[in-house]
């Protein structure tokens, strides 16, 4: 299996999730937010990538640890993206972890619950 359509499982395992082709490249959404976009080639560059959202301060402390495999995308990087090269030997368990993190980042029910004060519990005197 190729290292898109690796790319493509992945993200298509998780809960409601689409495939829509923009800007020439396959990008996946929940409920129409993009959680994932393809970077094949992008502009000329080295590489086959994907961009993903990500946590303040994971894109900076990724491309500290290995800037080969880490990167600021263009457009998206000052929001935060961190691009992962998918070519080469990657790491398919990491790749799987950023890109659920990534699907937490925008996904409508997360988003909800993560702003939804939880109820105190009641308990008896």
């Amino acid at each position: 299996m190729g290292s898109v359509d690796r790319l493509r499982k992945i993200c298509l395992a998780l809960p409601d999730a689409t495939e829509k082709k923009a800007w020439g490249e396959p990008t996946w959404r929940i409920k129409g937010r993009l959680f994932a976009q393809l970077d094949d080639h992008h502009h000329g560059a080295d590489r086959l990538a994907v961009w993903l959202p990500a946590a303040l301060g994971v894109q900076e402390l990724l491309i500290k640890s290995d800037p080969k495999r880490f990167f600021v995308p263009p457009y998206v990087g000052p929001r935060g993206w961190i691009g992962v090269r998918i070519d080469g030997r990657p790491n398919w368990k990491l790749v799987t972890t950023l890109v659920r993190d990534a699907y937490a980042q925008v996904a409508p029910q997360a988003r909800s619950s993560a702003r939804r004060p939880s109820s105190p519990r009641r308990t008896r005197a």
